[in-house]
């Protein structure tokens, strides 16, 4: 199945009077809750403008460029895990993990409509509440060629079933069906689920029975996942690089959750939570300061 209205994936933003945003803002969240605790995978569109998408995803790719020369200069210090995380089947693939600065920034713009005006924060608080710990904050971009990766979990399951991370993929262009769109199994990101894909004897059957998903998202639009739902990014077939913005929140009981962040050091160091973050950005909306922001910028002086 495409992203369509079917099985919990289709789930689309409204737009509502500033004095009510909040309090509708909070009842879509809800509905988009109810889907991921059954499916594990819902999608939101527009929760960024079609200018912002444009323009972050031109920041990203000559952010790539210049993290690239920062790599390679023999007098850097810099070292590729400093900027790029490790992902699955690297070759024309790369996880760039994305600065956050204060003052004017793509990123906070991108960051404020997502998580403030869009459902996709209150949709976080929801679920892990809003001292969830913002765990991951980077791109992924798939380029002409790169291959299908094998399917898998973020993140394990743990004893007490509760989820780990919840992770937003946001597009940054149309994600056509021959650029590698991710695909997703709703429901198996449960016990049972994952016994079924580590047991030679039945993971087949469970894959082949399993309805998925694929994330052909438009621009603006995105997906949000509990890390434990099974999933893999597909082969980009076409002549255009894929590039998702993602950021993913942590529970805030949960120590390490099995999956190494793909973060810059000194955001992942230093503990933000969303209600912070939320904070940050409200402020940075009404011209006031940035004092997440801009203590961040201080650890790298």
């Amino acid at each position: 199945r495409g992203a369509g209205k079917a099985g919990g994936f289709g789930a689309s933003s409204q737009s509502f009077s500033s004095k009510s945003k909040k309090s509708a803002l909070k009842a879509e969240a809800k509905k988009h809750q109810k889907s991921l605790l059954k499916d594990g995978v819902v999608r939101i569109d527009n929760v960024l403008s079609d200018k912002t998408a444009a323009q972050l995803r031109e920041f990203v790719y000559d952010l790539r460029e210049k993290s690239m020369e920062e790599i390679q200069d023999p007098n850097s210090s810099i070292q590729s895990l400093d900027r790029f995380a490790n992902v699955l089947l690297k070759k024309d693939r790369c996880d760039l993990t994305i600065p956050l600065v204060a003052g004017p920034s793509i990123v906070t713009e991108a960051l404020n409509q997502v998580i403030r005006e869009s459902a996709v924060g209150q949709t976080m608080a929801a679920l892990l509440t809003d001292n969830a710990v913002l765990y991951e904050l980077s791109c992924l971009m798939s380029d002409p060629g790169s291959q299908r990766q094998v399917v898998h979990p973020d993140t394990p399951v743990f004893e007490n079933k509760e989820a780990v991370l919840y992770t937003c993929f946001i597009a940054l262009q149309d994600v056509r069906l021959d650029m590698g769109p991710t695909t997703w199994y709703p429901g198996t990101h449960t016990q049972a689920a994952h016994d079924a894909f580590k047991n030679d004897a039945t993971k087949d059957d469970l894959l082949k029975t399993r309805p998925a998903v694929l994330g052909t998202l438009k621009k603006g639009s995105c997906a949000i996942f509990d890390s434990r739902c099974l999933h893999c990014g597909t082969a980009n077939k076409s002549m255009d690089s894929r590039s998702l913005f993602y950021f993913s929140f942590k529970n805030p009981d949960i120590g390490y959750p099995g999956n190494p962040a793909s973060i810059r050091k000194e955001i992942g160091g230093a503990n933000v939570l969303l209600k912070d973050l939320e904070g940050d950005l409200e402020s940075w909306s009404e011209g006031k300061g940035q004092p997440l922001m801009e203590g961040l910028e201080k650890l790298l002086r």
